[in-house]
């Protein structure tokens, strides 16, 4: 069962939709920029720049902030990464740029840089802040994808005077930003405004275009003089558990999108996440937020193993989230309803190919736990079915072999970046690679 959202709180915890970091007032900002040493120089960038995988100049526009030039602060982002307000939501800023402030080094709290950057975008106006584009090349390109990679590239392209055209199976733009990302990070906003930013350029959108079949995708190489893939991961991945298609049972994927298209699952009391990295992280406090009165992660290696970041473990923890390791579901039980999940003690055995710990059963060690809801959080699908439709592309394990110089894969006429290139990494990440790509693509097509 499916009850509509409300925008009521629930076990004194946060709205579902209630954001983990809140925007600054004005004081705020203007008391946090002040703080800025104001790094680098005319020879060196400064740490937080280069701790920015879209090179934002961090020192710049907290100094315009500093200076009440708000629209000087927002260009010099936009400049960089056009998904400045969607990535000042959603990055992982503790490890990225604030991760490399100087102030660290000193046992001081590092400088809230997300929280400015969300400042700067959300005071200030797109007007006239893109850069004119430059005179029409008269080449077509076709942007597969509709989500950071493929937004940032079909900017960048546009402004180099290309036609760009952008295709996603979706109804609304941004990908895993808006369909994946938990909703106490990242809705909605601000991502049709950077969409309008982006069609103002001239790019023209395709949304609810799935190119499911080779013939569509011939129909686009036919067309166009270059095609940029953005088309991330698939679906969770697949592990057969016995009683899976029990009512209470859970992909990741769905139960987040669930949420950010207007629908909070009846999750019960007791949740169970399986998984260790940062989508069961993100699926656990997003339980909690919609009323579970007890989360546990299961996670079948220690903590030590875990591929979550060690922030988001902690801050978890102060939330209320259990952790069980060295824990392996093997089962689900129920009569049309998820009632209970068995599970299995594990052991730590020689490195597997992850480099890690291989776990390992221990057999007699089954236990059941009394569960209402499980969501599997193990993964997402390689996109080989679809890749397999071009021509000369060359894979590893399903994932996208390109130069990291200009984003061109080994069929010439494609280019591609984000998460199936990587297997899965941040969106600000995934906007750089957008950012290379249109680079090559422009060279490519004679730029």
């Amino acid at each position: 069962m499916k009850t509509t959202i409300n925008d009521v709180s629930e076990n004194g915890l946060p709205n579902v939709f209630e954001e983990l970091k809140p925007p600054l007032g004005e004081l705020q900002a203007f008391t946090e920029a002040s703080k800025c040493l104001e790094c680098g120089g005319p020879y060196a960038e400064a740490p937080c720049t280069l701790g920015c995988p879209t090179g934002i100049d961090v020192p710049g526009f907290i100094k315009a902030i500093y200076e009440n030039k708000i629209q000087d602060a927002a260009s010099i982002i936009w400049d960089q990464n056009i998904l400045g307000a969607s990535c000042s939501k959603v990055c992982p800023t503790e490890i990225l740029c604030e991760g490399a402030c100087v102030l660290k080094e000193e046992g001081r709290k590092p400088i809230d840089i997300g929280r400015l950057q969300r400042y700067a975008m959300e005071h200030s106006s797109s007007d006239g802040l893109l850069k004119e584009k430059e005179t029409s090349t008269g080449k077509k390109v076709a942007v597969i994808g509709a989500g950071p990679a493929g937004l940032s590239c079909a900017a960048e392209l546009a402004k180099k005077g290309h036609e760009v055209a952008v295709f996603d199976r979706k109804q609304d733009f941004g990908g895993l930003i808006r369909y994946a990302i938990a909703p106490y990070r990242l809705n909605k906003d601000p991502l049709p405004k950077e969409a309008r930013m982006i069609a103002d350029l001239g790019v023209t959108f395709n949304m609810g275009a799935d190119i499911n079949t080779p013939e569509k995708l011939k129909k686009i190489e036919d067309e166009f003089d270059s095609i940029f893939l953005g088309i991330g991961l698939g679906k969770d991945v697949e592990l057969s558990y016995p009683g899976e298609d029990l009512a209470g049972v859970w992909d990741s994927l769905e139960f987040i999108e669930s949420i950010k298209t207007g629908e909070k699952p009846d999750i019960g009391g007791s949740v169970a996440i399986i998984g260790g990295g940062n989508t069961a992280i993100d699926v656990a406090r997003e339980a909690a937020r919609i009323g579970a009165g007890d989360v546990t992660i299961y996670y079948r290696r220690t903590e030590d193993e875990m591929p979550a970041y060690d922030h988001e473990i902690e801050e978890a923890r102060e939330e209320g989230v259990h952790f069980q390791f060295l824990t392996n579901p093997i089962r689900f039980i129920g009569n049309d309803q998820l009632e209970f999940m068995e599970c299995q003690y594990m052991k730590l055995g020689k490195p597997d190919a992850s480099g890690r710990p291989h776990p390992e059963s221990i057999p007699g060690t089954e236990f059941k736990v009394p569960v209402s809801t499980v969501i599997k959080a193990i993964g997402q699908q390689k996109r080989k079915g679809f890749l397999n439709w071009i021509q000369g592309i060359d894979l590893n394990n399903g994932l996208i072999n390109i130069d990291p110089d200009t984003g061109q894969t080994s069929n010439p006429k494609y280019f591609a970046g984000g998460d199936a290139l990587n297997g899965g990494a941040t969106a600000v990440e995934a906007v750089q690679d957008g950012k290379i790509a249109a680079h090559g693509i422009d060279q490519y097509l004679g730029g």
